[in-house]
């Protein structure tokens, strides 16, 4: 989730890129670069490892002049945060400029080709195979260079080119945001409005498979066959902050809403060419290890609570989740045959930190699920796998959430095909799920209207009890805490078989349940227990699959999720659970940002 900003006309470009790097800091902060020119005069770049201030005390130092610039702020996925890993990437001869955002996922067999034939890579980068593409393709025509390109290519991208020659600049965008700001005589580039609204408020938003030439006097667009495009051109009405929110009215809605590009992110260039396994870059060997413990706390454990069904189910090892604030003080049972998984986004909960430190004392090998680069946990992991989900700004997890659910997901099959528990037919099988659950989650986004009466109905009471069976138990209680921190309502989950051991005592007219119930191979168990509640006059409200009628029967109302595998299916759920806590609280007038009480990253014991 990198920012990117452009400019061509005829003012001091780098000096409007920097100002524009600077307004989109939040989209990533590991390392960040300019590449200014003149056309027909030489490309020169100044790249820094570290936030925008490290880049700006280099460019006091080393000043860029030119009527044409780029500039990039990385948010690192491929490649650690480095200098020479920072965007801009320059062809050998530095004719060729490029800054990218997203993921190339064939980037390996690419940079194999390029190398073979006599292309020199400076970084350890995927996108630096796009700047080497391009070359291989220039007959003269940079768009045209940039669509052949492209063409050979698999992934997510926002991406912007520019040669040495050309007064010009080639903006294309798949999954990634990108959009051209319309001055007097200039014109702009980035991946987010705030970059452009000290400029211009005339926009043009580019589409998935855009490609678009930018010169100072407007911007032309075909799509990757080079077939124009009709451009309509906006006005923008938003304030600062509102431009940051990309037009959403809340982080929080924005961050569920990006969740199908996060999963892309998350998968990206993980799966193995033959489609039967997945490449994490780790060093630790599943065959080592005969457990697994879970160190995480609040929305990460509930992850890991998804993630220890995942490996117990698909690669036959004992998995338990730990409360990451208890694991120190009972004197755990690990060794060196132990795999320790801290859990975090921000790598700085200090809860998961100690509790990573006393299972390293005990021996266990340690991985780190994060999202942060460069964070605590990240220094003190054996192997780190990031969920590359991007800056999370609202206080309550969402993408964060489902990143960490599909990178346990990745873990899982990568354990099951070492272990040998997972056939490469049953591994191709998992795979061809995965990639399709970015799709699955744009569906259930689409059908947001359907919350809404549950909404107003929750809205209403003073306590919610959420419930689910198997790998959804886990799905109940992120959904119950979900709903406890936007709305402040009492929200309390349970495993669904778990109720009448006690929680049915609760039940009533006044207090609904909120049953989490897709497809699965309990239903029948599931329908039984909701029928316990309607006899005692309770409400259900239902999170069902869409090839389910027998458990929306014995619902008041129901939200629908498309139907998957059901050790898939907390990924899809996630969306309306999220949804549902976003609204009510709307409705409750709360700040679903910033709830009362809680912060972003808990620093403190």
């Amino acid at each position: 989730m990198c920012g990117i900003v452009g400019y061509v006309g005829p003012r001091q470009a780098a000096d409007l890129v920097l100002d524009g790097l600077r307004r989109l800091e939040y989209r990533g902060y590991d390392s960040a670069g300019i590449v200014a020119f003149d056309p027909g005069g030489p490309l020169a770049v100044v790249k820094r490892a570290g936030k925008i201030a490290v880049l700006e005390e280099a460019l006091k130092r080393s000043p860029l002049s030119g009527r044409v610039a780029l500039g990039h702020t990385r948010w690192a996925t491929h490649g650690r945060p480095s200098d020479g890993n920072a965007h801009p990437h320059l062809t050998e001869d530095g004719r060729v400029a490029i800054i990218h955002n997203g993921i190339i996922e064939n980037y390996l067999p690419l940079r194999a080709r390029l190398t073979a034939a006599g292309h020199t890579f400076a970084s350890e980068t995927d996108s630096e195979v796009l700047a080497h593409l391009i070359e291989e393709h220039d007959r003269g025509d940079l768009a045209d260079a940039v669509r052949a390109a492209l063409r050979e290519v698999d992934g997510a991208f926002a991406l912007v080119a520019a040669r040495q020659d050309a007064s010009e600049l080639v903006a294309a965008r798949a999954t990634s945001p990108m959009v051209v700001g319309l001055g007097e005589g200039e014109t702009f580039i980035a991946s987010d409005v705030p970059a452009l609204l000290p400029y211009t408020r005339r926009v043009v938003f580019l589409q998935d498979g855009d490609v678009a030439t930018v010169r100072p006097e407007g911007v032309e667009v075909t799509d990757l066959d080079g077939r124009p495009r009709e451009v309509t051109v906006e006005t923008i009405d938003w304030d600062a902050e509102a431009a940051e929110k990309g037009g959403w009215p809340h982080y929080m809605i924005k961050e569920i809403y990006e969740q199908p590009a996060v999963l892309q992110n998350t998968f990206g260039g993980r799966f193995a060419e033959a489609g039967d396994d997945v490449l994490l870059d780790l060093d630790l060997d599943p065959t080592e290890f005969d457990r697994v413990v879970i160190l995480a706390a609040g929305t990460a454990s509930y992850a890991g609570l998804v993630g220890e069904t995942l490996l117990e189910r698909l690669a036959r090892i004992p998995a338990e989740v730990e409360v990451a604030s208890e694991f120190r003080y009972r004197h755990p049972v690990v060794n060196e045959r132990t795999l320790a998984v801290a859990v975090s986004q921000s790598g700085e909960t200090i809860d998961t930190l100690e509790a990573l430190r006393e299972a390293k004392r005990g021996g266990a090998r340690t991985l780190g699920i994060l999202n942060a680069k460069g964070s605590s946990i990240a220094r003190e992991v054996d192997d780190v796998l990031y969920i590359h989900a991007g800056p999370e700004i609202g206080v309550a997890s969402t993408k964060a959430y489902v990143a960490m659910v599909a990178a346990f997901a990745l873990l899982a099959v990568r354990f099951g095909r070492a272990r040998g528990t997972l056939s490469s037919d049953e591994g191709r099988a998992w795979i061809s799920e995965l990639r399709r659950t970015p799709g699955l989650l744009e569906e259930a986004l689409e059908r947001h209207e359907h919350v809404h009466p549950v909404a107003e109905a929750l809205a209403e009471v003073r306590s919610v009890l959420y419930l689910g069976r198997g790998i959804n138990v886990a799905s109940a209680y992120e959904g119950a805490l979900k709903l406890k921190e936007i709305s402040y309502l009492h929200a309390e989950a349970y495993p669904t078989g778990e109720m009448k051991h006690g929680p049915i005592a609760l039940i009533d007219a006044d207090t609904p349940v909120v049953a989490v119930a897709p497809k699965g191979a309990l239903q029948a168990k599931t329908i039984s227990n909701l029928q316990e509640v309607r006899a005692r006059d309770g409400r259900v409200y239902a999170i069902v699959s869409d090839n389910d009628s027998d458990t929306a029967a014995h619902a008041d109302l129901t939200l629908r999720v498309p139907a998957c595998r059901e050790l898939l299916s907390p990924l899809v759920v996630a969306v309306p659970m999220q949804l549902l806590a976003y609204e009510v609280g709307l409705r409750l007038g709360r700040d679903v940002d910033q709830p009362r009480n809680l912060a972003k990253s808990v620093t403190v014991e």
